[in-house]
């Protein structure tokens, strides 16, 4: 009876034993780094996502900086803040921004939606020059280099549209325009 005892002890643990281990790889699944980050080309993973520094203007600016943080990461929602201090020159300065790195690799006709939520915020004081945009690119085959990036804006600062063709007064030539898509109206330029 003793070492039924002893047996039956050891055999209601043991779920117990091997649960932890599993408790404490899902509590790593869900810590992520949460420091600033400043660094011209610094990134940092968490869960799906990266969050990517992309200084390349940055000799553009006669002073500033831009530093990011993810401030959290829930499921497949992520949120980071990114101030900066821009200041002089002109051209883009930073294009930080979070890419998804998972399920990537699909033919455009294998995608039928890419669900997503957006909220943002901007403040400011004096003029800004920004935008808030999905960034997709494209390639002619699974994996290879981008060939096309596909940029979609949802919000303007006075970044004015990307173009290669321009009316006569300045204004960019879309391709198409007043394409109802999504409850809003959009301009296709190239």
């Amino acid at each position: 009876m003793h070492s039924f005892s002893k047996l039956a002890i050891i055999v209601l643990l043991a779920p117990l034993a091997l649960a932890a281990p599993t408790k404490e790889l899902e509590l790593a699944k869900r810590q992520f780094d949460t420091s600033t980050h400043c660094g011209q080309w610094d990134s940092v993973t968490a869960g799906q996502y990266i969050l990517f520094l992309d200084q390349w203007g940055l000799s553009g600016a006669s002073s500033g900086s831009d530093c990011a943080s993810i401030t959290s990461l829930s499921g497949t929602t992520i949120a980071w803040k990114n101030p900066w201090t821009w200041v002089g020159g002109t051209g883009v300065k930073s294009f930080t921004n979070v890419a998804l790195n998972s399920g990537l690799n699909k033919q455009l006709s294998a995608i039928s939606s890419i669900p997503s939520t957006w909220k943002w915020s901007q403040s400011n004081s004096g003029t800004v020059v920004a935008d808030v945009a999905y960034d997709l690119f494209t390639s002619s085959s699974s994996g290879g280099s981008a060939q096309n990036e596909i940029m979609i804006w949802l919000a303007n600062f006075n970044a004015g549209p990307i173009s290669a063709v321009f009316n006569s007064d300045g204004t960019p030539q879309p391709k198409a325009s007043n394409i109802n898509l999504g409850g809003r109206t959009w301009s296709v330029l190239a």
